[in-house]
């Protein structure tokens, strides 16, 4: 069992906090952290128990009312049971009496927003991260807003990288030996999500065609959004297609993020940006295989900046400070693909590169961003497949992907 950084977080919430909700995507992890928490003290539910959700669907405000301190899990399913835990917060207002798992986020409903703001902390856990698999303490987000430029003490570069990006975090898919057995079960987890999970959060009126867009998807990850382009093979409208994503975000299977802006510079594009979080399944979603990938270089370039993306996401996620997420172009072409802000508006810049070799024109966008952010510029860093850390300049360098978990 891999310890899951976050643990110190919802340890922390429930000492101060009435209601703390564990949220990210299914077969992450969440269950077996919460019942690691909770142990023999508190009592277990789970809303994938038929019983279970029957109780809790025809009378919320009874189940709720018979529980001193409870985990519940897959809260999504009986969205209902919030209110019914708000009123009995509100009555007890200890803090640690429910600890909740989601599959979904349920943030995006009016009714929860309404119902348990200022009672409740949301912690995101996602499919395992590389240092979690290999039990180290990274410094990279600390390093980087420091302007000390990391480096890596365990390399991985090569097929061994590519091996590492394929293989993506879910740990159950990770128990399983090569990659025809990985990709069968990210398969398997997708059919399952989107027969289950979606009805549980929306009404969507061609479920059927749910599979092929979650491919299209797939096959412009790490790419600008562009809602007209997703409908186009489909024969669904802009609209239809912006409500479809917007849940399948919701059930953390994939992430925009939204471009850069700064009064300094006035020709930017303004389209988000597309990702998905786990670059494990978006190989499955593709159809690469190691072999194609070897023979087709090209291909994991995208695979690469998602994976890179999932591993930025995780490490802020246990972090201390909070940070955003964003990307960054201008219309000369100029880009960066993730944007880090702290709490204090200091940015850095992070250019992803399959390649071996990195030149000074790949820092075009990272100089770009640096001279728009001026003092609160914090570092420039491409990542790539190397081993050792090289600047480029000032708080400019190029760096190995190991450093995310060195």
């Amino acid at each position: 069992m891999y310890h899951r950084f976050v643990e110190r977080r919802v340890r922390e919430a429930l000492a101060d906090t009435r209601v703390v909700m564990l949220c990210g995507p299914r077969q992450a992890g969440k269950t077996t952290l919460v019942q690691r928490i909770a142990g023999d003290d508190i009592p277990f539910y789970t809303l994938d128990d038929e019983i279970t959700l029957d109780a809790a669907s025809n009378d919320p405000i009874g189940f709720v009312r018979s529980l001193d301190r409870a985990v519940i899990d897959e809260i999504q399913r009986v969205p209902r049971l919030l209110l019914a835990i708000k009123t009995s917060v509100d009555t007890d207002p200890r803090p640690g009496r429910f600890l909740l798992t989601g599959s979904a986020n349920l943030m995006t409903l009016p009714l929860v927003t309404d119902s348990l703001a200022g009672r409740m902390e949301i912690i995101r856990l996602l499919p395992l991260a590389q240092a979690e698999l290999r039990g180290t303490r990274p410094s990279f987000l600390e390093r980087v807003f420091a302007a000390d430029a990391p480096a890596a003490t365990a390399p991985a570069v090569g097929s061994d990288l590519m091996e590492i990006v394929l293989a993506g975090g879910y740990p159950e898919a990770l128990t399983r030996t090569g990659w025809r057995r990985r990709r069968a079960w990210h398969v398997n987890y997708v059919e399952a999500i989107l027969q289950r999970d979606v009805r549980d959060i929306a009404r969507i009126e061609q479920l059927k065609s749910m599979p092929k867009l979650l491919r299209v998807l797939a096959e412009h990850s790490g790419r600008l959004v562009n809602y007209s382009s997703f409908g186009s093979p489909l024969g669904m409208s802009h609209v239809t297609i912006r409500k479809y994503v917007g849940v399948l975000e919701d059930l953390f299977l994939i992430q925009t993020i939204q471009p850069w802006y700064s009064n300094v510079l006035k020709r930017l594009l303004k389209s988000p940006k597309l990702h998905f979080l786990d670059a494990g399944l978006l190989a499955s979603l593709r159809r690469l295989t190691p072999d194609r990938v070897r023979r087709e270089r090209t291909a994991f370039g995208p695979l690469l900046e998602s994976f890179v993306f999932g591993e930025l996401l995780k490490l802020a996620s246990w972090a201390d400070d909070p940070y955003s997420f964003s990307h960054f172009r201008d219309k000369e072409g100029n880009e960066v693909d993730i944007v880090l802000e702290d709490a204090s508006g200091r940015v850095a810049g992070i250019e992803v590169k399959a390649s071996a070799t990195v030149s000074s024109r790949d820092f075009a966008g990272l100089k770009r961003l640096a001279a728009a952010c001026g003092d609160n510029f914090a570092q420039g860093l491409v990542l790539h497949d190397h081993d050792r850390t090289i600047p480029f300049g000032h708080r400019l360098a190029s760096a190995p992907i190991a450093t995310l978990w060195s």
